[in-house]
C-alpha cells in the first residue's frame, strides 16, 4: 500500500533522500533501444540540463546523480533553512522560473502598486511558494512532467514516460549517505557500461572527477550544481558533505 509523501519524509530526522525514476515498463526511453534499434541518449542530456536548472531554482541540493537507460537515481539534500531566508521577491522570481503565476506578478515584480485584493493574494501565495521551493515532491514533480511531456512530444505520443510516482529512501546517517551515493555514482560500471568513474558519462562522479582534473575547461552543456564536500566551504562546513573530496573519489576508484 503506497503511502502519502508526507509520511516519508521528515526533515527533523533528515535533510538526505535517495531518489529514484525508472522508464514505464522499464523501457529504454532514455538510452540505446534493442527493440527500435533507436538511441535516445539525448534525453539523458535533456534530464541533465533540467536538473542543473532545477538547483538553481530549488533549496534543494544533489549529492550524487546517476543517470541510466530506463532509469536515474538521485541522492538530494533539502535545505529549508535556505528557502526561509529568500526574500519574497526571491521566492517570487525563482517561482516564476517554473510557473507563469498570477497576472500581477509581473506589476509586483516591476514595483507597480497592487490593489488591496492583489496584495491579499500575494501574501497568501507567498509562503505556499516557499514551502514548496525547499518540498521534495514538487522538485521531482518539475523533473518528471518536464522530461515526459518533452519526450511524448518528440515521439509524437501521449500516455506515461514514467513507471510511476518516484521512489524515495530516507538516508538517516552519515554512513548511510557514504553507502548510496557510491552505489549511485558507480551504478554504470555495476552495470557493465562503463570500465570506470572517468567513463561514467551522466554521473556525478564523472563530473567531480573531471572538475578536479580539469578545472578550467569550459562545460560544453549545463551541470546541475552539486553539493561541495565540507572542506570546500570555509568557515561553514556543515553547509556541505560530511566528507573530504579526495577520499571519496578514492574510495570510488577502490569499490
Amino acid at each position: 500500500m503506497t503511502r502519502p509523501r508526507s509520511t516519508l519524509v521528515s526533515l527533523a530526522d533528515t535533510p538526505y533522500y535517495h531518489c529514484v525514476g525508472r522508464c514505464v515498463r522499464r523501457a529504454f526511453l532514455c538510452g540505446d533501444d534493442p527493440v527500435s534499434g533507436k538511441n535516445f541518449d539525448h534525453r539523458k542530456e535533456h534530464i541533465r540540463e533540467r536538473l542543473a536548472w532545477l538547483t538553481d531554482t530549488f533549496a534543494i541540493d544533489i549529492c550524487a546523480y546517476a543517470l541510466m537507460s530506463n532509469h536515474y537515481h538521485l541522492v538530494l539534500r533539502i535545505d529549508a533553512a535556505r528557502a526561509q531566508a529568500w526574500t519574497d521577491r526571491a521566492v517570487i522570481e525563482r517561482w516564476r522560473n517554473l510557473y507563469t503565476g498570477p497576472a500581477f506578478l509581473t506589476d509586483y515584480l516591476s514595483q507597480k502598486p497592487l490593489d488591496p485584493t492583489e496584495q491579499a493574494r500575494l501574501l497568501e501565495l507567498v509562503p505556499i511558494w516557499r514551502h514548496r521551493l525547499a518540498d521534495l515532491s514538487w522538485f521531482m514533480r518539475c523533473l518528471n512532467e518536464h522530461i515526459a511531456r518533452r519526450a511524448n512530444a518528440e515521439d509524437g505520443c501521449t500516455g506515461r514516460f514514467w513507471e510511476g510516482r518516484f521512489k524515495s529512501q530516507a538516508l538517516l546517517d552519515e554512513a548511510a549517505l557514504l553507502v548510496v551515493m557510491t552505489y549511485v555514482d558507480l551504478n554504470p560500471v555495476r552495470a557493465g557500461l562503463a570500465a570506470s568513474i572517468e567513463e561514467s558519462a551522466f554521473t556525478s562522479g564523472q563530473q567531480r572527477l573531471l572538475a578536479v582534473a580539469k578545472p578550467d575547461r569550459p562545460a560544453d552543456s549545463p551541470k546541475p550544481r552539486l553539493l561541495p564536500f565540507a572542506e570546500a566551504i570555509r568557515g561553514n562546513e556543515d553547509a556541505g558533505l560530511p566528507f573530504n573530496l579526495q577520499d571519496y573519489l578514492d574510495l570510488l576508484d577502490t569499490s
